[in-house]
Order: C-alpha cells, then structure tokens, then sequence
C-alpha cells in the first residue's frame, strides 16, 4: 500500500479531532514507529509502500478514540531521552522539562548529593537527573506499584542506578532519609478543572496522578514541605510543579512553614508551573 494514501487518510480522519499540523505530526511519528522511516524518507521516496497497512489502521482507529500517541508506542521523549510509559503513568510533558532543567542548574556540584523524586511516575525527573548529575545518589518514590515497575525500568534503559520505595507519601510520617533535594510533580488538578482536560487526558492518563479534591488541592505540596522540614540538610532545596492557578496559595504555603528564599517561576507558555523553596 501506498504511504502517501495512508498520509491523506490521516490528514481526513483526524484533522475533525486535531488541527492539521498536528495530524501531519502524528502521521510522522506513526511512519518512524511502524516503518523505521523519517519525513526525510518520505520525501526523498515518494512511492514509499508499506506491507502494515492493518497496522496503521490499528494507530488511526486509536488515535481517532483521542489516544495519546505515547501510550499507543508506549514511549515518551523527556530530555532528550526516552521513557516507556503505560496507562499507570503520566506523560512526561515540556513544563516538567523547565523543572527539571532547574534543578539541575541548581544543584551543587561540587559534592555527593542525595535527591528524592515523590510521586516519580515514569521516573522522567529522577531519572534525568541521576544521568544529568552523576555526582548524586537518586530515590524514586511512588505509591503505585506499576509506575514504580515502569520507573525501574526506566532507569535501567538509561543507564542509571535510583533506589525506589513503594510508598504513599500521605502515610508517612517521616521521609527514610535526609535529603538535598526533595523534587515531586504530585496531583494538582482540581475536579473543578476537568471541565478543561482535554479528553486524550480526562480518559486515558491515571487520575490517581492527577486529580486533587477541590476542598484541599494543596494536600501533597503540605505534605511533602512538613516531611521535607525534618529531613532535607540544612540549605537543602524543595522543588514543585504547580497547578497554574494556584501559584499565589501555593508560595503562602512554603512562607507560613517558614522556608525561606521562596522562588515562583512561569512556564514557557507564561504560566506559574513551579516553585523553589530552601529549608532555613
């Protein structure tokens, strides 16, 4: 079968659901998972036939259903490294990269560090910093047990050494250790903001990583700074990924448990995303 027809067929049945740019994009990177081949490809073999066409049928009849295209591959690229995700984790997504970008520029480099991802999911945080800083022993934690089987992995497909623990970070009422850095991307989108997901969101990412309760949004992001008051080092730094619109609440938090240089920062898009605060 001709990928061209194939091609068309994307740009018909899907641009109803995704504009046509993005359509175009999830036709290339069907064409790379499925074929090996690359828009360069295509362009250089225009002829270019496929012996899978009921496999691209398979990817469009997912994607038509608004499926990520990460879950239908099960994988991911987060800075610049790839991550098998699955329905028991979160997509790594391009504000996260912003986080993690931070912590890295943040961090000491002039000594052994220990560093706590909660909530780790596929393990993208953790795991990127483990390779991004070599000098540093990495703990990934997570209360459900497939992500933290997937995070594993992760860690193992890039070449890194974490520690993990199976744990619900509400349960605890100390940290195992004493941490550097605490890093976590909790739950923070309010059942008040589903009315805003989108549904390749709403109906195939793990609400149990996503959703808060609106009457306490803030649940983890207490949490997690009253564990980290008993066990990050002195100067030691805490790390979030914020609800956008909770940005304001969310630093009134850190002062009230008395952090101080309490640090609010927007995404590339303009809006809050994290926040930094170092233990006194």
């Amino acid at each position: 079968m001709d990928i061209k027809i194939i091609q068309a067929r994307f740009t018909t049945v899907l641009t109803p659901i995704y504009d046509k740019e993005e359509a175009q994009q999830l036709f290339y990177i069907a064409l790379e998972e499925l074929e090996g081949k690359s828009r360069i490809d295509l362009v250089m073999d225009p002829s270019m036939q496929t012996q899978k066409a009921a496999a691209w049928e398979e990817v469009l009849a997912d994607l038509t259903a608004e499926k990520p295209i990460q879950y239908i591959f099960g994988k991911a690229h987060f800075y610049g490294r790839v991550f098998q995700v699955n329905s028991f984790t979160l997509i790594p997504r391009a504000e996260t990269e912003e986080l993690v970008e931070w912590v890295v520029n943040s961090a000491p480099k002039d000594r052994a560090i220990r560093i706590l991802d909660i909530g780790t999911g596929s393990g993208c945080i953790g795991i990127t910093l483990a390779a991004e800083l070599p000098n540093t022993q990495v703990t990934l934690m997570d209360v459900s047990i497939e992500a933290l089987e997937m995070a594993k992995a992760n860690a193992v497909a890039n070449g890194v050494k974490v520690e993990t623990i199976l744990q619900d970070v509400l349960a605890l009422e100390a940290l195992p250790a004493t941490y550097d850095i605490v890093v976590s991307n909790p739950p923070y989108v309010r059942n008040l903001e589903k009315v805003e997901i989108r549904k390749n969101v709403l109906d195939y990412e793990p609400h149990l990583a996503l959703f808060v309760q609106d009457n306490d949004p803030l649940i983890f992001y207490r949490q997690i700074a009253q564990l980290a008051q008993g066990s990050l080092s002195t100067g030691g730094m805490l790390f979030y990924e914020i609800n956008q619109y909770l940005g304001a609440e969310t630093k009134a938090l850190f002062t009230s448990l008395d952090f101080k240089d309490i640090e609010l920062r927007k995404d590339m898009v303009g809006n809050d995303r994290m926040i930094k605060a170092i233990k006194q």
